[in-house]
């Protein structure tokens, strides 16, 4: 699927940019709290999980300080079942950062842009214009912000020991974001290695996880190929995180908890800053396994079962009992009760 910025809604205003960005981050961290309590995730998953949800996070305050000055371009958030920034955002991000130097040196010194702005506010008593605003915070955002942690379409963790409560030897993340879905997914894998160190084969594992990996497909499917990819490599259990859509006032997307949220926030039933975030859980398992091949290519194979599918909502206490009164039949589906999350507060932007 070509995604374009015509599936997107703009952020046309400083307000709306700092909005954003307080929403995002508050709804994260409450999230990664709310994994981690409701055990979701393992606890050496949480800490992949929330490493992964920090660059996304650094990522969107990246955006932040590149537009919220910029009178030509506007931060783009996405319209299909998303609520997080078009994923062209990010390749945005990759595309200046490679000409950081070209863009600085067009930029004014920063101790001339200092003694104007002093100049400007302590003697003029004047506003400073929204030009010289846009110059300051290119400034920090093309001398601040490190390439190496904006969320890219596809990162790869690093394999380690898989705890030792579990029935496997090592374990190994990744991450993506669907350019189809517009939304980040978090992958963890347990595997066995028919050798002495699986960190020697971990070349092969990575290359074999990015080729069959990096987009929303059926997670059997993905276990197969990754499975056919490498020889060595037993994988026993894959588990998959998609992290969203996130509903909110920016979504324009189809989704009925999301037609709730905007309905709720219309009539005034709920505040501008309501949301409610959803999480999907894929799991498949290795039942036995079984040879594929030739007498003299043999190779041995997992026989995967089928798919394990948990949905959950993550939302205040205000937005759980709106969802209940306007989408029933979804919030019995749950795994689980709806997850419960602080109240967001935004009094001032600033």
């Amino acid at each position: 699927m070509i995604v374009t910025p015509l599936d997107s809604a703009e952020l046309d205003s400083k307000e709306q940019y700092i909005f954003y960005h307080k929403m995002v981050d508050f709804a994260l961290k409450e999230l990664i709290v709310g994994v981690q309590r409701q055990g979701l995730c393992s606890p050496k998953e949480v800490i992949f999980f929330k490493q992964y949800c920090d660059l996304l996070l650094y990522s969107i305050e990246a955006m932040r300080i590149k537009y919220m000055y910029d009178e030509e371009d506007n931060m783009k958030i996405d319209l299909t079942d998303s609520g997080f920034p078009n994923y062209l955002e990010f390749r945005y991000l990759f595309n200046d950062l490679a000409l950081r130097k070209e863009y600085i040196g067009k930029l004014p010194p920063i101790e001339s842009l200092k003694t104007e702005f002093l100049d400007t506010l302590l003697r003029r008593k004047q506003m400073v214009n929204k030009r010289k605003l846009f110059q300051a915070s290119s400034i920090v955002y093309y001398s601040s912000v490190q390439k190496q942690f904006i969320f890219n379409r596809f990162i790869q963790g690093k394999i380690v020991k898989a705890p030792d409560n579990m029935k496997y030897d090592w374990l190994v993340s990744w991450s993506f974001y669907d350019v189809s879905h517009n939304r980040p997914f978090i992958c963890f894998m347990y595997f066995d290695y028919d050798g002495s160190n699986a960190e020697k084969y971990k070349t092969k594992i990575y290359q074999a996880l990015k080729q069959a990996a990096d987009r929303e497909m059926p997670l059997d499917a993905m276990a197969y190929a990754i499975d056919r990819k490498l020889i060595d490599v037993f994988p026993k259990k894959i588990k998959r995180i998609d992290l969203g859509p996130l509903h909110n006032v920016f979504a324009k997307d189809e989704n009925e908890k999301t037609h709730a949220v905007l309905e709720g926030i219309a009539k005034k039933q709920i505040s501008l800053e309501s949301f409610a975030f959803s999480l999907r859980i894929d799991e498949v398992s290795s039942g036995s396994e079984f040879i594929e091949g030739s007498f003299f290519n043999k190779q041995k194979l997992q026989k995967w079962g089928n798919t394990i599918r948990e949905d959950y909502i993550f939302a205040p206490h205000r937005i759980i009992q709106m969802l209940y009164s306007k989408t029933p039949e979804l919030m019995n589906k749950l795994a689980k009760p709806p997850i419960e999350l602080a109240d967001l507060k935004i009094d001032k932007f600033e």
